[in-house]
Protein backbone atom coordinates (compact mmCIF):
# COMPACT_ATOMS: atom_id res chain seq x y z
CA UNK A 1 0.00 0.00 0.00
CA UNK A 2 1.14 3.56 -0.58
CA UNK A 3 2.00 5.89 2.26
CA UNK A 4 -1.19 7.94 1.91
CA UNK A 5 -3.30 4.82 2.31
CA UNK A 6 -1.82 3.82 5.68
CA UNK A 7 -2.75 6.07 8.57
CA UNK A 8 -1.43 5.74 12.11
CA UNK A 9 -2.94 7.50 15.11
CA UNK A 10 -0.38 8.36 17.80
CA UNK A 11 -1.86 9.04 21.25
CA UNK A 12 0.30 10.53 24.03
CA UNK A 13 -0.06 13.43 26.46
CA UNK A 14 3.63 14.32 26.12
CA UNK A 15 4.57 16.28 22.99
CA UNK A 16 8.15 15.02 23.19
CA UNK A 17 7.01 11.40 22.90
CA UNK A 18 4.71 12.24 20.01
CA UNK A 19 7.52 13.97 18.13
CA UNK A 20 9.78 10.93 18.50
CA UNK A 21 7.16 8.53 17.10
CA UNK A 22 6.17 10.88 14.29
CA UNK A 23 9.83 11.24 13.34
CA UNK A 24 10.25 7.45 13.20
CA UNK A 25 7.14 6.82 11.08
CA UNK A 26 6.41 9.92 8.98
CA UNK A 27 8.55 8.90 6.00
CA UNK A 28 6.58 5.67 5.52
CA UNK A 29 3.11 6.38 6.87
CA UNK A 30 0.61 9.15 7.32
CA UNK A 31 0.55 10.09 11.00
CA UNK A 32 -2.13 11.88 12.99
CA UNK A 33 -1.95 12.71 16.68
CA UNK A 34 -4.13 12.98 19.77
CA UNK A 35 -3.02 14.38 23.14
CA UNK A 36 -5.60 12.67 25.35
CA UNK A 37 -8.13 9.87 25.46
CA UNK A 38 -11.20 11.84 24.43
CA UNK A 39 -9.40 13.32 21.43
CA UNK A 40 -8.17 9.85 20.47
CA UNK A 41 -11.71 8.42 20.48
CA UNK A 42 -12.93 11.26 18.25
CA UNK A 43 -10.05 10.91 15.76
CA UNK A 44 -10.60 7.16 15.52
CA UNK A 45 -14.19 7.67 14.34
CA UNK A 46 -13.88 9.37 10.94
CA UNK A 47 -14.73 8.59 7.34
CA UNK A 48 -11.12 7.38 6.97
CA UNK A 49 -10.25 5.80 10.33
CA UNK A 50 -6.65 4.99 11.24
CA UNK A 51 -5.23 1.64 10.21
CA UNK A 52 -3.37 1.29 13.50
CA UNK A 53 -3.17 3.13 16.86
CA UNK A 54 -0.06 3.66 18.98
CA UNK A 55 -1.44 4.36 22.45
CA UNK A 56 0.29 5.59 25.61
CA UNK A 57 -0.97 4.01 28.82
CA UNK A 58 -0.20 6.64 31.47
CA UNK A 59 -2.37 9.65 30.60
CA UNK A 60 -4.45 11.94 32.85
CA UNK A 61 -8.25 11.69 33.11
CA UNK A 62 -8.55 8.67 30.80
CA UNK A 63 -5.66 6.19 30.69
CA UNK A 64 -4.74 4.01 27.73
CA UNK A 65 -6.52 0.95 29.09
CA UNK A 66 -9.85 2.79 29.19
CA UNK A 67 -9.29 4.26 25.72
CA UNK A 68 -8.54 0.81 24.29
CA UNK A 69 -11.54 -0.71 26.04
CA UNK A 70 -13.88 1.89 24.54
CA UNK A 71 -12.36 1.48 21.10
CA UNK A 72 -12.99 -2.26 21.21
CA UNK A 73 -16.55 -1.83 22.45
CA UNK A 74 -17.51 0.42 19.51
CA UNK A 75 -18.41 -1.43 16.31
CA UNK A 76 -16.83 1.20 14.04
CA UNK A 77 -13.42 1.06 15.81
CA UNK A 78 -13.27 -2.49 17.18
CA UNK A 79 -11.27 -3.70 14.18
CA UNK A 80 -8.42 -1.16 14.57
CA UNK A 81 -5.32 -2.80 16.15
CA UNK A 82 -3.87 -1.03 19.17
CA UNK A 83 -0.22 -1.15 20.23
CA UNK A 84 0.56 0.18 23.69
CA UNK A 85 3.58 2.47 24.09
CA UNK A 86 4.65 2.56 27.73
CA UNK A 87 7.53 2.67 30.14
CA UNK A 88 5.74 0.07 32.21
CA UNK A 89 7.07 -3.40 31.57
CA UNK A 90 5.64 -5.51 34.37
CA UNK A 91 3.97 -8.71 33.27
CA UNK A 92 0.64 -7.88 34.96
CA UNK A 93 0.38 -4.62 33.01
CA UNK A 94 0.97 -6.42 29.72
CA UNK A 95 -1.70 -8.97 30.64
CA UNK A 96 -4.21 -6.22 31.39
CA UNK A 97 -3.41 -4.57 28.05
CA UNK A 98 -4.12 -7.75 26.11
CA UNK A 99 -7.31 -8.29 28.11
CA UNK A 100 -8.72 -4.93 26.98
CA UNK A 101 -7.86 -5.66 23.35
CA UNK A 102 -4.31 -4.53 22.55
CA UNK A 103 -2.31 -6.56 20.02
CA UNK A 104 1.22 -5.63 21.11
CA UNK A 105 3.48 -3.64 23.46
CA UNK A 106 6.44 -1.36 22.76
CA UNK A 107 8.34 -0.10 25.80
CA UNK A 108 9.92 3.31 26.30
CA UNK A 109 12.44 4.53 25.47
CA UNK A 110 11.41 3.36 22.03
CA UNK A 111 13.88 1.98 19.51
CA UNK A 112 13.20 3.15 15.92
CA UNK A 113 13.90 -0.29 14.41
CA UNK A 114 11.54 -2.00 16.84
CA UNK A 115 8.77 0.56 16.28
CA UNK A 116 9.02 0.26 12.51
CA UNK A 117 9.19 -3.54 12.64
CA UNK A 118 6.15 -3.88 14.96
CA UNK A 119 4.11 -1.37 12.96
CA UNK A 120 5.02 -3.05 9.66
CA UNK A 121 4.11 -6.51 11.02
CA UNK A 122 0.66 -5.48 12.21
CA UNK A 123 -0.12 -3.49 9.06
CA UNK A 124 0.82 -6.52 6.98
CA UNK A 125 -1.53 -8.62 9.09
CA UNK A 126 -4.27 -6.07 8.42
CA UNK A 127 -3.58 -6.18 4.68
CA UNK A 128 -3.56 -9.98 4.68
CA UNK A 129 -6.89 -10.03 6.54
CA UNK A 130 -8.42 -7.54 4.08
CA UNK A 131 -7.17 -9.58 1.11
CA UNK A 132 -8.68 -12.72 2.62
CA UNK A 133 -11.99 -10.91 3.18
CA UNK A 134 -11.94 -9.65 -0.40
CA UNK A 135 -11.22 -13.14 -1.68
CA UNK A 136 -14.08 -14.49 0.41
CA UNK A 137 -16.40 -11.83 -0.98
CA UNK A 138 -15.33 -12.69 -4.52
CA UNK A 139 -15.87 -16.39 -3.81
CA UNK A 140 -19.29 -15.71 -2.28
CA UNK A 141 -20.23 -13.66 -5.33
CA UNK A 142 -19.14 -16.46 -7.66
CA UNK A 143 -21.10 -19.00 -5.63
CA UNK A 144 -24.13 -16.68 -5.70
CA UNK A 145 -23.84 -16.24 -9.48
CA UNK A 146 -23.42 -19.97 -10.03
CA UNK A 147 -26.38 -20.73 -7.77
CA UNK A 148 -28.48 -18.23 -9.69
CA UNK A 149 -27.41 -19.77 -13.00
CA UNK A 150 -28.36 -23.23 -11.76
CA UNK A 151 -31.70 -21.94 -10.46
CA UNK A 152 -32.44 -20.17 -13.73
CA UNK A 153 -31.44 -23.26 -15.68
CA UNK A 154 -33.66 -25.44 -13.50
CA UNK A 155 -36.59 -23.08 -13.97
CA UNK A 156 -36.07 -23.02 -17.73
CA UNK A 157 -36.04 -26.82 -17.91
CA UNK A 158 -39.29 -26.99 -15.95
CA UNK A 159 -40.94 -24.30 -18.05
CA UNK A 160 -39.92 -26.06 -21.24
CA UNK A 161 -41.26 -29.32 -19.88
CA UNK A 162 -44.55 -27.72 -18.91
CA UNK A 163 -44.80 -25.92 -22.26
CA UNK A 164 -45.30 -29.31 -23.90
CA UNK A 165 -48.70 -29.50 -22.22
CA UNK A 166 -49.49 -25.92 -23.20
CA UNK A 167 -49.38 -26.89 -26.88
CA UNK A 168 -52.27 -29.25 -26.28
CA UNK A 169 -54.36 -26.94 -24.11
CA UNK A 170 -54.33 -23.20 -24.89
CA UNK A 171 -55.70 -22.36 -21.42
CA UNK A 172 -52.91 -24.27 -19.67
CA UNK A 173 -50.31 -21.48 -19.80
CA UNK A 174 -52.11 -18.82 -17.77
CA UNK A 175 -53.72 -21.48 -15.56
CA UNK A 176 -50.28 -22.82 -14.63
CA UNK A 177 -49.01 -19.35 -13.71
CA UNK A 178 -52.00 -18.53 -11.54
CA UNK A 179 -52.27 -21.93 -9.93
CA UNK A 180 -48.54 -22.19 -9.10
CA UNK A 181 -48.50 -18.69 -7.58
CA UNK A 182 -51.68 -19.46 -5.63
CA UNK A 183 -49.94 -22.58 -4.31
CA UNK A 184 -46.81 -20.69 -3.25
CA UNK A 185 -48.89 -18.06 -1.46
CA UNK A 186 -50.93 -20.70 0.37
CA UNK A 187 -47.72 -22.53 1.31
CA UNK A 188 -46.21 -19.35 2.77
CA UNK A 189 -49.33 -18.72 4.86
CA UNK A 190 -49.27 -22.38 5.94
CA UNK A 191 -45.76 -21.88 7.38
CA UNK A 192 -43.38 -22.82 4.58
CA UNK A 193 -40.10 -20.87 4.45
CA UNK A 194 -39.08 -18.87 1.37
CA UNK A 195 -36.95 -21.65 -0.11
CA UNK A 196 -39.80 -24.14 0.30
CA UNK A 197 -42.27 -21.67 -1.24
CA UNK A 198 -40.04 -21.26 -4.27
CA UNK A 199 -39.96 -25.04 -4.65
CA UNK A 200 -43.76 -25.18 -4.42
CA UNK A 201 -44.03 -22.45 -7.07
CA UNK A 202 -41.99 -24.48 -9.53
CA UNK A 203 -43.25 -27.93 -8.59
CA UNK A 204 -46.91 -26.90 -8.75
CA UNK A 205 -46.41 -25.75 -12.33
CA UNK A 206 -45.96 -29.44 -13.22
CA UNK A 207 -49.27 -30.56 -11.71
CA UNK A 208 -51.02 -31.17 -15.04
CA UNK A 209 -48.04 -32.33 -17.10
CA UNK A 210 -49.81 -35.68 -17.48
CA UNK A 211 -52.44 -34.07 -19.74
CA UNK A 212 -49.93 -34.46 -22.55
CA UNK A 213 -51.03 -38.10 -22.57
CA UNK A 214 -54.76 -37.36 -22.83
CA UNK A 215 -56.32 -37.56 -26.32
CA UNK A 216 -57.20 -34.21 -27.87
CA UNK A 217 -60.83 -35.16 -28.42
CA UNK A 218 -61.20 -35.39 -24.65
CA UNK A 219 -58.87 -32.59 -23.61
CA UNK A 220 -60.37 -30.05 -25.99
CA UNK A 221 -63.97 -31.22 -25.90
CA UNK A 222 -66.56 -28.46 -25.83
CA UNK A 223 -68.92 -29.44 -23.06
CA UNK A 224 -68.86 -31.91 -20.23
CA UNK A 225 -67.15 -35.29 -20.51
CA UNK A 226 -69.17 -38.48 -20.40
CA UNK A 227 -68.33 -41.17 -17.84
CA UNK A 228 -65.89 -43.05 -20.07
CA UNK A 229 -64.12 -39.85 -21.13
CA UNK A 230 -63.89 -38.70 -17.53
CA UNK A 231 -62.21 -41.94 -16.50
CA UNK A 232 -59.62 -41.37 -19.22
CA UNK A 233 -59.14 -37.75 -18.14
CA UNK A 234 -58.51 -38.85 -14.55
CA UNK A 235 -55.49 -40.83 -15.68
CA UNK A 236 -53.55 -37.60 -16.24
CA UNK A 237 -52.50 -37.68 -12.57
CA UNK A 238 -50.86 -41.08 -12.92
CA UNK A 239 -49.41 -40.17 -16.32
CA UNK A 240 -47.85 -37.04 -14.86
CA UNK A 241 -46.37 -38.99 -11.96
CA UNK A 242 -44.87 -41.48 -14.40
CA UNK A 243 -43.35 -38.73 -16.56
CA UNK A 244 -41.71 -37.20 -13.50
CA UNK A 245 -40.71 -40.46 -11.81
CA UNK A 246 -37.20 -41.69 -10.98
CA UNK A 247 -35.67 -38.22 -11.10
CA UNK A 248 -32.59 -37.37 -9.04
CA UNK A 249 -33.85 -33.81 -8.75
CA UNK A 250 -35.62 -33.05 -5.48
CA UNK A 251 -37.72 -30.45 -7.27
CA UNK A 252 -38.86 -32.87 -9.98
CA UNK A 253 -39.71 -35.43 -7.29
CA UNK A 254 -41.84 -32.79 -5.57
CA UNK A 255 -43.50 -32.12 -8.89
CA UNK A 256 -44.27 -35.83 -9.12
CA UNK A 257 -45.89 -35.74 -5.67
CA UNK A 258 -48.11 -32.82 -6.65
CA UNK A 259 -48.95 -34.33 -10.05
CA UNK A 260 -50.22 -37.57 -8.52
CA UNK A 261 -51.94 -36.11 -5.44
CA UNK A 262 -53.57 -32.83 -6.44
CA UNK A 263 -56.90 -34.55 -7.13
CA UNK A 264 -57.01 -36.41 -3.81
CA UNK A 265 -59.69 -35.24 -1.35
CA UNK A 266 -59.56 -34.79 2.40
CA UNK A 267 -62.37 -37.32 2.94
CA UNK A 268 -60.72 -40.00 0.76
CA UNK A 269 -63.07 -39.71 -2.20
CA UNK A 270 -60.48 -38.33 -4.63
CA UNK A 271 -58.21 -40.04 -7.13
CA UNK A 272 -56.05 -41.87 -8.14
CA UNK A 273 -55.13 -43.43 -4.77
CA UNK A 274 -58.12 -42.36 -2.64
CA UNK A 275 -55.80 -41.00 0.05
CA UNK A 276 -57.47 -39.47 3.09
CA UNK A 277 -56.59 -36.60 5.45
CA UNK A 278 -52.94 -36.12 6.28
CA UNK A 279 -52.03 -39.17 4.21
CA UNK A 280 -52.29 -36.73 1.30
CA UNK A 281 -48.97 -34.86 0.98
CA UNK A 282 -49.31 -31.27 2.14
CA UNK A 283 -48.13 -29.94 -1.23
CA UNK A 284 -50.84 -32.00 -2.90
CA UNK A 285 -53.46 -30.58 -0.53
CA UNK A 286 -52.29 -27.04 -1.29
CA UNK A 287 -52.24 -27.63 -5.03
CA UNK A 288 -55.72 -29.15 -4.91
CA UNK A 289 -57.25 -26.02 -3.43
CA UNK A 290 -55.31 -23.70 -5.73
CA UNK A 291 -56.30 -25.76 -8.78
CA UNK A 292 -60.01 -25.81 -7.90
CA UNK A 293 -60.12 -22.09 -7.14
CA UNK A 294 -58.61 -21.27 -10.51
CA UNK A 295 -60.90 -23.71 -12.32
CA UNK A 296 -63.98 -22.19 -10.70
CA UNK A 297 -63.05 -18.57 -11.43
CA UNK A 298 -61.99 -19.00 -15.06
CA UNK A 299 -63.81 -19.93 -18.22
CA UNK A 300 -63.61 -23.55 -19.29
CA UNK A 301 -65.04 -25.32 -22.38
CA UNK A 302 -67.89 -26.61 -20.23
CA UNK A 303 -68.59 -23.54 -18.04
CA UNK A 304 -68.44 -19.78 -17.64
CA UNK A 305 -66.27 -18.31 -14.87
CA UNK A 306 -67.86 -18.12 -11.45
CA UNK A 307 -67.85 -14.88 -9.43
CA UNK A 308 -65.17 -14.89 -6.76
CA UNK A 309 -67.72 -14.86 -3.92
CA UNK A 310 -69.49 -17.92 -5.29
CA UNK A 311 -66.14 -19.72 -5.77
CA UNK A 312 -65.08 -18.84 -2.22
CA UNK A 313 -68.35 -20.20 -0.87
CA UNK A 314 -67.78 -23.42 -2.80
CA UNK A 315 -64.29 -23.74 -1.29
CA UNK A 316 -65.70 -23.18 2.19
CA UNK A 317 -68.40 -25.77 1.54
CA UNK A 318 -65.64 -28.26 0.70
CA UNK A 319 -63.88 -27.81 4.05
CA UNK A 320 -63.46 -31.22 5.67
CA UNK A 321 -64.63 -33.09 2.58
CA UNK A 322 -62.64 -31.91 -0.43
CA UNK A 323 -60.11 -29.71 1.37
CA UNK A 324 -58.14 -29.66 4.61
CA UNK A 325 -60.06 -27.34 6.99
CA UNK A 326 -56.94 -25.42 8.02
CA UNK A 327 -56.15 -24.69 4.38
CA UNK A 328 -59.65 -23.38 3.79
CA UNK A 329 -59.25 -20.97 6.70
CA UNK A 330 -55.93 -19.79 5.26
CA UNK A 331 -57.51 -19.43 1.84
CA UNK A 332 -60.23 -17.12 3.19
CA UNK A 333 -57.70 -15.03 5.11
CA UNK A 334 -55.42 -14.45 2.11
CA UNK A 335 -58.12 -14.23 -0.58
CA UNK A 336 -57.31 -10.54 -1.32
CA UNK A 337 -53.70 -11.51 -2.08
CA UNK A 338 -54.85 -14.40 -4.27
CA UNK A 339 -56.98 -12.00 -6.28
CA UNK A 340 -53.92 -9.85 -6.93
CA UNK A 341 -52.32 -12.89 -8.56
CA UNK A 342 -55.47 -13.43 -10.60
CA UNK A 343 -55.21 -9.85 -11.90
CA UNK A 344 -51.50 -10.27 -12.59
CA UNK A 345 -52.07 -13.31 -14.81
CA UNK A 346 -55.36 -12.74 -16.68
CA UNK A 347 -57.03 -15.36 -18.81
CA UNK A 348 -55.68 -15.75 -22.32
CA UNK A 349 -57.94 -14.65 -25.13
Amino acid sequence: MEKAEQKILIVDDERFNINILVGILKTRYRTIIAKNGEEALKRAVTSTPPDLILLDIMMPEMDGYEVCKRLKQAEETAHIPVIFITAMGQEENETKGFEVGAVDYITKPVQPEIVRARVKTHLELINARKQLQNQNLILEQKVHERTRELRDSRQEIIHRLVSAAEHKDPETGSHIKRMSHYSALLARAYGFNEKECEAVLLAASMHDIGKIGIPDYILLKKGRLDLEEWEIMKTHSSIGAKILSKSKSKLIREGQVIAVSHHEKWDGSGYPQKLKGEAIPITGRIAALADVFDALTTKRPYKEPWPVNRAADEIKAGSGSHFEPRLVEIFINILPDLLKIKERFPEET
